[in-house]
């Protein structure tokens, strides 16, 4: 909506009700990014760090959150001057690449303890190149034999 009635040039103008309801629209996307991805950012991390090194992969998770926010904050309304709509697109290049990664590169650790993370990397079929041999104690055996 903004695109077509600004173009790449800026000129136009909003009627009230474009201009509310497209503050309508911006206020939907945020409640939608708040239910969806806006957590996972937190979430997945505090999951998927075994115990020894949660406290440590949970400081560098919010010092890489709170910097990545900065650069953004600042450079935001620069990007808006300069890309106008296509700032839109952008980000939703990168909610695309998101999803791909959650899908491919991030292993369900539902109803799975906390204990047995390494093993659900060294299960992944992309992570567990990463992961050594040793760092998997017991793994799923130990959780096959506690379920039966």
């Amino acid at each position: 909506m903004i695109a077509l009635k600004f173009g790449v040039n800026g000129d136009g103008e909003l009627s009230k009700f474009d201009a509310d309801f497209i503050l309508f629209l911006i206020c939907v996307y945020v409640a939608a990014f708040a239910w969806s991805w806006g957590p996972l950012g937190w979430l997945v991390p505090s999951e998927i760090c075994p115990l020894e090194i949660r406290s440590a992969g949970q400081a560098i998770n919010v010092s890489v959150n709170m910097l990545f926010t900065f650069i953004i904050a600042q450079v935001f309304l620069s990007m808006l001057c300069h890309m106008k709509f296509g700032l839109v697109f952008f980000f939703a290049v990168f909610v695309v690449i998101m999803t791909f990664f959650v899908a491919f590169f991030v292993p369900e650790t539902k109803n799975v303890p906390i204990e047995e993370m390494n093993a659900v990397w060294k299960a992944h079929w992309f992570w567990s190149r990463y992961i050594p041999d040793d760092a998997v104690i017991g793994g799923n055996n130990n959780r096959k034999s506690s379920d039966a």
